[in-house]
């Protein structure tokens, strides 16, 4: 029998705040299987992020168990932990978070760095990925030379340096306009297509609607898992 590529099993996350607790996720069982494109939507509230944090290994579960190929996070170490991340997930974020001081190349290439791939060949490889996201000619420009379509772009480019086999992306169209989220859907569905586990991460509807399961969370807890018959089309 094949293991899931994520399982959550009665997951709960407590934060201590002013001396309280409070608890933002509560009993999340979750099962995720590869080349899934999953939306989780929450309205308000910190408990999608708190969610993508876990499944990202950022963070752990204060009670329950979250298993990554079968290996159960909780019994690695932080070096073991890193690795993993590092092997598993690739990250989107809202804000790009790239390095100002980096051109585009160099910010692809970061990953690379931490896996130890030598210049050369993050080089090439970062080149490569770059041309293939419609960037070939802005290799040495700089954050603030770009766009935020194109920023996002990059950041989409060094969440597949390392090959990594799931893509979260939290509101990874949050700060763009219309268009440029179409574009950053069309190459999650694209990078799907090609086998990529996608989890998106939004309080947008049109947005998760690009989705094939669509997760809803409300104060914590997992309140309806949809799996749709027909994904939508750019």
């Amino acid at each position: 029998m094949t293991l899931p590529l994520l399982e959550l099993n009665g997951v709960s996350r407590t934060y201590t705040t002013g001396g309280e607790p409070l608890t933002v996720l509560k009993d999340v069982c979750l099962t995720i299987q590869s080349g899934e494109f999953i939306a989780i939507m929450d309205a308000s509230g910190s408990g999608k992020s708190t969610l993508m944090n876990i499944i990202g290994c950022l963070d752990k579960p204060t009670v329950g168990t979250y298993h990554v190929r079968g290996t159960d996070i909780t019994s690695l170490n932080g070096d073991a932990l890193a690795a993993l991340r590092r092997d598993t997930f690739g990250f989107i974020f809202q804000r790009y978070n790239l390095m100002s001081d980096l051109s585009t190349i160099e910010n692809t290439e970061v990953p690379a760095i931490y896996l130890g791939m030598a210049k050369t060949q993050r080089e090439a490889h970062a080149s490569d990925i770059l041309k293939e996201l419609g960037l070939g000619d802005r290799m040495q420009h700089h954050p603030n030379q770009l766009s935020g379509g194109q920023q996002q772009r990059v950041s989409i480019a060094r969440a597949l340096m390392n090959g990594v086999p799931v893509i979260l992306a939290d509101e990874p169209t949050g700060a763009l306009d219309s268009q440029g989220g179409r574009e950053v859907m069309a190459i999650l569905e694209q990078l799907n297509r090609e086998g990529h586990t996608i989890i998106v991460v939004t309080h947008d509807g049109d947005i998760a609607a690009y989705a094939n399961r669509i997760v809803h969370i409300a104060d914590g807890c997992i309140t309806s898992d949809e799996v749709k018959r027909n994904q939508k089309q750019v």
